[in-house]
């Protein structure tokens, strides 16, 4: 029988790693270290992890997997096949040519386009209209291999990040089914990628989550839905951040970022062309609310004010 290695962290992960425990001999999973999370740093497993002890499958957690002991252990279990999904470390050179069928990655684009920690969020962002999943060999440079198969969805205007990555998630599990059994058989076919196609998704930066309203209407709309529900983007109001969970297209003219109307839909804010209706919003040390919530009661204080100043 087939001995696997599964290497992923995230929710995008984990129902990756159920399906293919279902239906192969996955000896071991590899995945990031706990890490404190909240106000009270409270020491979290990475969901990949919960998955694998859900399963009764070896975890390993390595804080570096290059170098260490665990990268000799792993190596040790002899895998015929290694298959990572947004895992969050490159692997290294000894490691990529111990499986006999090769190291595959799940990722979460239509490579070239969007190789990095976040294709997902970068596709909502920049607008895109589709994307989908690539099932490709790993090389010692980043999502830079061959690619095996590939699977398209199209992305709606009312998207978030967090809908085409839960779309993304079953699609890559689809995928992986399908494609597994022609890479044992090594009847699979390998495209290499046209570098001169190739665009980039870097982790998002604290940068990365502030809204720029100086844009167009549906620039700052994408950018926002792109964002949510996590990290979610912000804009200064009254020199306080405020967090931005929902929003929607309407109409308006004004100076980029003013509040041109707060009632009962929510808050229209002027772009540089056109105007976005925040629907969902957390003021700085307040629970998430809707932004009707927030508007009610003082519609005279706040219109006409403008984010982004303070």
């Amino acid at each position: 029988m087939t001995k696997i290695i599964f290497m992923g962290t995230p929710d995008f992960s984990s129902p990756i790693l159920e399906r293919l425990a279902a239906n192969y001999n996955v000896i071991a999973v590899v995945t990031q270290p706990d890490k404190p999370v909240g106000r009270k740093k409270i020491m979290t497993p990475p969901p990949v992890k919960v998955t694998a002890e859900q399963l009764n499958i070896p975890v390993y957690q390595p804080v570096k997997l290059t170098g260490s002991q665990e990268l000799d252990e792993i190596i040790s279990l002899k895998p015929d096949l290694i298959v990572t999904a947004a895992y969050g470390q490159l692997l290294p050179e000894r490691l990529l040519e111990t499986p006999q069928y090769g190291c595959i990655n799940v990722h979460a684009s239509l490579l070239p386009k969007y190789r990095g920690g976040a294709p997902i969020h970068y596709a909502v962002i920049n607008g895109e209209q589709e994307t989908g999943v690539s099932i490709m060999y790993m090389v010692k440079k980043l999502d830079a291999g061959d690619v095996i198969s590939q699977r398209v969805i199209s992305i709606e205007q009312n998207d978030t990040v967090g809908t085409v990555h839960d779309k993304l998630s079953a699609l890559g599990v689809e995928l992986l089914m399908e494609t597994l059994p022609s890479i044992i058989e090594g009847t699979n076919s390998r495209t290499p990628q046209d570098e001169s196609a190739v665009t980039f998704a870097s982790n998002i930066s604290r940068e990365d989550e502030y809204v720029d309203f100086n844009r167009s209407a549906l620039e700052v709309y994408n950018q926002i839905r792109g964002l949510s529900p996590w990290p979610v983007g912000y804009a200064n109001l009254s020199g306080k951040p405020m967090k931005l969970w929902h929003a929607e297209l309407t109409e308006g003219e004004g100076t980029p970022g003013q509040i041109l109307r707060a009632d009962k839909d929510g808050i229209v804010v002027a772009a540089l062309d056109g105007a976005v209706l925040l629907t969902e919003i957390q003021p700085a040390g307040k629970k998430r609310m809707t932004a009707a919530s927030f508007a009610a009661g003082q519609q005279k204080e706040i219109t006409g004010t403008v984010f982004n100043e303070g």
